[in-house]
């Protein structure tokens, strides 16, 4: 009886080892995880600024090219009306 008891504490230790040892891992991987997702988080706020930049880049690009656009429209249009008022004076 007494080496029955002897032996289920002795296997009732080695589970506990047992389960020790796979909390002890489940942290590990936790912990890595953990590192992981908060690299993720920091790639995804880099890459969030740099949309936001190219947004910017992009809305000044259009802003710079409708201004070049629009100063050839106003050239095109001087020389129309110049060549009007040259028919004008003949």
């Amino acid at each position: 009886m007494l080496e029955d008891f002897e032996g289920k504490v002795l296997k009732l230790i080695s589970l506990y080892e047992a389960e020790k040892q796979r909390a002890d891992t489940l942290c590990q991987a936790l912990e890595s995880k953990e590192k992981e997702i908060r690299s993720c988080k920091m790639q995804i706020t880099d890459l969030n600024q740099q949309i936001d930049n190219l947004r910017l880049a992009i809305a000044f690009q259009a802003v710079s090219e409708d201004k070049s656009g629009a100063r050839a429209r106003i050239d095109s249009i001087i020389r129309e009306i110049d060549r009007c008022i040259k028919l004008l004076e003949a």
